[in-house]
């Protein structure tokens, strides 16, 4: 969803509150897709301070749909989201003061979504687990070892003792 900033900028100390409703349904990335199962409305403060600068703060609460790292069972995600960013008004247009991309902001309309996109990007954990103890899956049947054991050696040796291993091997057939 797009808010119209344009009245803000127009006006010298202007602040405006807006509760803004999620339209973007999935995250995708290289790692994949994911669902967003659920979302609140977003929360944003816009101000204009002194003619010089956009101040945007917000927050979202959002459950992602994700499978766990280990045993590769649904392991909803939930995160929350606070978001700030600063904009420096130069001829009358909002620029980035750190020189990030600002594909979030089109002329003068601030598309949430791709807000929110970038800013659950930057937040995404780097491993997620269905719990902590998560035991996995079996390397050689693929059992999930959560749900009981197998029967699998899965006792992994040193492939440089390869050699030695097919020795043994040798003389229990004897």
């Amino acid at each position: 969803m797009n808010i119209d900033i344009s009245d803000i900028l127009e006006s010298i100390n202007k602040e405006s509150t807006k509760e803004v409703e999620l339209t973007l349904d999935t995250f995708s990335s290289r790692l994949g897709d994911f669902p967003i199962t659920q979302k609140a409305p977003v929360k944003l403060h816009i101000a204009n301070i002194e003619n010089a600068k956009i101040e945007i703060d917000g927050s979202v609460d959002l459950v992602v749909g994700t499978t766990c790292a280990r045993c590769l069972e649904p392991a909803p995600t939930s995160m929350h989201i606070d978001i700030q960013k600063s904009l420096s008004i130069v001829d009358g247009v909002p620029v980035d003061d750190d020189m990030e991309e600002t594909d979030y902001l089109i002329g003068l309309e601030l598309d949430v979504d791709r807000l929110v996109y970038g800013e659950i990007l930057v937040n995404w954990p780097m491993r997620v687990l269905c719990k902590d103890d998560c035991e996995g899956i079996c390397k050689v049947c693929g059992m999930n070892l959560n749900k009981g054991a197998c029967n699998c050696q899965r006792t992994e040796l040193d492939p440089r003792m390869a050699a030695i291993q097919d020795i043994f091997q040798q003389f229990k057939e004897v």
